[in-house]
């Protein structure tokens, strides 16, 4: 399997692909999700598992369980090798290789504090179709939609239980209702834009099951400052210095 290592530190190590690997914005959905200890989290269309991974790099608390969903084979190999060869605890770090569409019996109804997704951004009839598998799967609603993502994470949730997801801004409308018609009370909203006069590229949004009406809009994150990135962005990254890296 071509692919390499890919160093997320506290010596956690993930093997990506190009077929399956990871973005910014997978970075800022796992800190934006930031499990509590003792948590047990589900992360749907995991991918490569990049964010689950990122949760058990420390020092912050960590969940006691994370299950990756996913349902592309090569994905779930993947996550397996990282799992092997790259330090992600064994027994708390979980793939699992299903479609989210059918999770009743795989995993247990209402016993997750947290769900988190970033699912395909191109909803039915926008834009061409990826001509490559998992790119299709990864960019266009074809294996899921925003309301089958929603389903499940009300599914697996808890009363009182939080779904992260990140999405295009220009879905949010999308996003609001979809969280609603699943029982998921939209909570919390925060926007990414690459500099402070640029327009959001990103949103992310958290619903609570069983939530009360309140959407509270937080202060955009900005992902570049001067020279480089900006400080929360460093922090997101677990970077000291102030500039950019390829790859991320």
């Amino acid at each position: 399997m071509e692919g390499h290592y890919e160093e997320l530190g506290g010596g956690i190590r993930l093997w990506v692909t190009p077929a399956h690997k990871f973005g910014a914005d997978a970075f800022l959905l796992a800190d934006f999700a930031s499990p509590r200890a003792g948590d047990r989290a589900a992360d749907l269309g995991s991918g490569c598992g990049i964010v689950p991974a990122l949760w058990f790099r420390g020092p912050e608390p960590a969940p006691r369980e994370a299950v990756a969903v996913e349902i592309q084979e090569a994905a779930c190999a993947q996550m397996a090798r990282s799992l092997a060869e790259g330090n992600l605890p064994a027994g708390r770090f979980v793939p699992l290789c299903a479609d989210l569409r059918e999770l009743r019996g795989r995993l247990p109804a209402g016993g997750f504090d947290l769900v988190t997704c970033n699912p395909p951004y191109t909803g039915p009839g926008g834009g061409l179709l990826s001509a490559d598998p998992a790119g299709r799967i990864a960019r266009h609603e074809t294996a899921c939609t925003l309301a089958d993502v929603s389903a499940a994470a009300r599914y697996l949730l808890r009363y009182g239980g939080r779904f992260c997801l990140c999405h295009r801004p220009e879905r949010l409308a999308d996003v609001i209702c979809a969280l609603r018609e699943a029982g998921l009370e939209p909570k919390r909203l925060r926007l990414v834009q690459q500099r402070p006069a640029g327009a959001p590229w990103l949103l992310l949004a958290e619903g609570r099951r069983g939530g009360k009406p309140g959407l509270r809009v937080e202060p955009p994150l900005i992902v570049e400052g001067e020279g480089g990135f900006s400080p929360e962005m460093l922090r997101v990254y677990r970077k000291k210095e102030n500039k950019k890296e390829g790859g991320r």
